[in-house]
């Protein structure tokens, strides 16, 4: 009797998974306050050197003074004559004038990082990145090790340390080091409580659970926290509502427990058939003790055979080393890079369009809604690979037609148009991005899952500091930032035909089951274009 048996005897979607995806909900919270706090906090308004005679002027006023210089935010003046700026020549600016968005003050605007600073918040970007990168290692690797549920609450309060930190910070070493521990968790949180809802809901409900959940929670918190940011007004007390909620996983060890799955994986199965019991218990349901003997038994045997043909540990670098593995290895780490680069270039891109980017990054993360319901629906109609492939490629069309419209339009006149259009972008890119978890934890075994995911992610992530170098193509060429997008995700849907679909299939749990996953299945294989059982048996989870 497997996991999967025995879990639908104890309820594998009962009050538990219920109360499971509801802290899957606030992690996801959690999440976006944290994810795009770097963009919040360091927003930089357009400003101009600051004179005594542009005290008072309006906006519209400070423009035209400065219409004949060509960089305004940095040309020192002598005065005003006729209402134009009479430039003075071999001298800085030492203050500015800032439209700032609702007197929201950012750390741009209160430490001055401007002009000969203005490379300061892209330093403290960097560093997020990199903490990024070296916390999920850290924590992908520790989850396999010491378990979903204490990796979790470590990569969230680290998380939430940077943020506390990076409130009290006025110098730029200080604001490196803070954000490096701040990126220590960048998305570790998220995945990490993604991949221990999966484990514990049935394939029926994981679709609905994890998307429905992702699309409402994190859309919550993605459209509340610039208005958050702008109804607070100073960045430093936005982190503080940023991290101190994050408090709140301790409470998680109360109410859920780890992973039974990985627990087998690492055969302690005592500790298994606790949290089995558990479950059942918090379910309301009474299973027979033979059931879990017959559990253990089952899996003792199948460890005893496992041994027997191979002595060696399941680990991330063994999924390299057999021919179909290490090709889905490698496909899943380059779509990574793409869908990861894709979605931060389409999320980041805000300014310049004609709205206040505040404003256009809140009204378009409502796409996260409809997103999630198209991931529902698509996914049980022509399954994961047909939706990740479609996602990429009209997120592709999308992404090139946006970047014309950018090029050929005023950003003024036409900022509904466009803000529309951005809004489809993220809606193509949120469809893929999400699509891409759920595809990637089905494909990977549960021996290695943990970490494997984290290192896939971690890829990605790596690649995505990429991102402000692809935006500033558009100075080369408008267009040019969508364009070159646009190609990867066209590169990114035709890799994912070399996968094969996990739809309604017997996920793998070692890297043996893994090289045999869907042998007999063609690249363009779709389930809704074939019947269940004319390439393969299907099986239940």
């Amino acid at each position: 009797m497997d996991f999967s048996q025995v879990l639908e005897k104890c309820g594998n979607y009962g009050r538990f998974q219920v109360v499971i995806l509801l802290l899957y909900g606030y992690t996801n919270i959690l999440g976006s306050l944290h994810y795009f706090s770097q963009t919040l906090i360091t927003f930089t308004p357009e400003h101009w050197c600051s004179h005594v005679d542009l005290e008072d002027l309006s906006v519209k006023e400070l423009r035209s003074v400065y219409a004949n210089t060509s960089a305004p935010a940095c040309t020192p003046l002598l005065g005003v004559v006729d209402g134009m700026g009479v430039v003075a020549e071999g001298r800085y600016c030492r203050d500015w004038i800032f439209k700032r968005e609702s007197g929201y003050e950012s750390i741009t605007t209160e430490l001055k990082w401007v002009c000969d600073k203005a490379h300061h918040p892209a330093v403290g970007q960097s560093f997020f990145f990199m903490g990024s990168v070296v916390g999920t290692l850290t924590f992908g690797y520790l989850s396999d090790h010491i378990g979903r549920l204490p990796s979790l609450l470590m990569s969230t309060l680290c998380g939430a340390t940077g943020d506390f930190i990076t409130s009290f910070v006025y110098t730029l070493p200080w604001f490196a080091f803070s954000r490096f521990v701040s990126g220590l968790s960048t998305d570790t949180m998220y995945y990490l409580m993604y991949i221990l809802v999966f484990e514990y809901l049935s394939p029926q409900s994981r679709a609905f659970g994890l998307n429905i959940i992702l699309a409402i929670f994190y859309c919550f918190g993605l459209m509340t926290s610039p208005w958050a940011a702008i109804w607070i007004g100073n960045w430093r007390h936005y982190l503080w509502l940023a991290s101190l909620p994050a408090l709140g996983v301790l409470i998680y060890p109360l109410l859920i427990c780890e992973s039974a799955q990985w627990l087998l994986t690492k055969k302690k199965y005592g500790e298994a058939v606790s949290c089995l019991k558990k479950v059942a218990k918090f379910n309301g349901r009474q299973v027979e003790e033979s059931v879990f003997d017959e559990f253990v038994k089952f899996y003792r045997k199948r460890a005893h055979q496992e041994s027997k043909l191979n002595s060696q540990e399941d680990t991330f670098l063994a999924m390299f080393i057999t021919p179909r593995l290490r090709r889905f290895t490698l496909t899943l780490l380059l779509k990574s890079v793409i869908i990861t680069l894709s979605c931060d270039v389409i999320n980041r891109n805000m300014e310049g369009l004609g709205t206040s980017p505040f404003k256009l990054f809140s009204l378009t993360s409502i796409v996260y809604l409809p997103a999630g319901v198209a991931i529902l629906l698509l996914q049980n109609k022509i399954g994961r690979k047909g939706t990740a492939c479609s996602a990429l490629f009209v997120g592709g069309l999308i992404t090139t037609t946006t970047g014309f419209l950018i090029a050929r339009l005023d950003a003024t006149e036409n900022a509904v148009l466009l803000a529309i259009m951005i809004g489809l972008g993220r809606f193509g890119a949120t469809v893929s991005y999400d699509a891409e978890i759920q595809y990637a934890a089905e494909i990977i075994p549960t021996s290695v899952r943990g970490q494997a995911v984290s290192n896939i992610h971690v890829v990605g992530l790596a690649f995505s500091s990429l991102a402000f170098y692809v935006i500033y193509l558009a100075q080369y060429y408008k267009p040019l930032p969508s364009i070159f997008m646009s190609c990867l995700m066209f590169l990114g849907a035709g890799l994912c035909l070399t996968l094969p679909e996990t739809i309604d299939k017997k996920l793998p749990e070692t890297l043996a089951e893994a090289e045999k996953f869907a042998l007999d299945e063609s690249f363009f294989y779709f389930p809704c274009f074939h019947k269940k059982g004319a390439n393969f048996k299907v099986e239940s989870i």
